[in-house]
């Protein structure tokens, strides 16, 4: 069977889908090479706002930002300088395109977002953010949950390019924090998963709850998230804030 026909079979339903085919292994994708164009043009426009203030604002460019920054470790500083250095957004022509796998992989999850919700006759989606606590900055990081802590279905919405937004809806008091092991090979060191139990003061660490709507519905999107947030009384506000209130009332001219 060639690619083509697979893929007709596949989507008329006459063959079963890979096993692994979720929501997660779709957004293994190629890293782009744009962060450096990103940061270099927010640079600039800074410093053209600036200098419309008539201040001169010497911070630039990639190099003149690692100069100025401070790093949790060598990994972090590496990482920056590797930036630094990058002077073509493409990848490696013959390969992989970053910017054209997040421009279809966009189009892919719109469509899904929207089948699901028009199928279902559904006003919005709701998920947990990421099972995981938090990641220790600079410690190891949960075998399974990649980079802090966060599986690859916790980056649907800024893959889609869709409006989410995220509301507490509880804490946790006890982790289990991954440690980092010596290879079975001995050449690097993998993190793995502990045992030992480790208690979070209170309130302990949160977690949120998505919420999201069809592309262009940010006005549902707020209503269903902030009734949620005012009925679940989930959040525990910062000693110099308040309490959210129940409801917006507009104030006399």
């Amino acid at each position: 069977m060639t690619p083509i026909d697979y893929c007709v079979e596949l989507a008329e339903g006459r063959v079963a889908p890979p096993a692994n085919l979720d929501i997660a292994t779709i957004q293994e994708q190629q890293l782009a090479m744009m962060f450096g164009f990103h940061v270099s043009q927010y640079l600039s426009r800074r410093a053209a706002d600036w200098r419309a203030r008539g201040y001169t604002e010497t911070l630039v460019d990639f190099a003149a930002l690692n100069a100025r920054s401070k790093f949790w470790g060598d990994d972090g500083r590496a990482g920056f300088r590797n930036w630094e250095e990058v002077t073509d957004p493409r990848n490696k022509p013959g390969g992989r395109q970053g910017v054209d796998e997040r421009i279809m992989l966009r189009e892919l999850l719109r469509r899904v977002d929207m089948m699901v919700m028009l199928e279902n006759r559904l006003d919005g989606l709701v998920r947990l953010h990421t099972p995981l606590p938090p990641a220790k900055i600079g410690g190891a990081h949960d075998p399974l949950g990649g980079r802090n802590n966060l599986r690859l279905e916790s980056f649907y919405g800024p893959n889609a390019g869709l409006t989410e937004v995220l509301i507490p809806a509880g804490y946790v008091t006890t982790v289990y924090d991954p440690v980092w092991a010596l290879s079975p090979d001995g050449t690097r060191y993998i993190p793995v998963p502990a045992g030992t139990p480790i208690t979070i003061p209170e309130p302990g660490l949160p977690f949120s709850l998505v919420f999201r709507a069809e592309p262009g519905r940010e006005d549902v999107l707020l209503r269903i998230a902030s009734a949620y947030e005012a009925a679940s009384q989930r959040r525990i506000p910062p000693p110099a804030f308040g309490p959210m209130p129940t409801e917006l009332r507009e104030e006399a001219p």
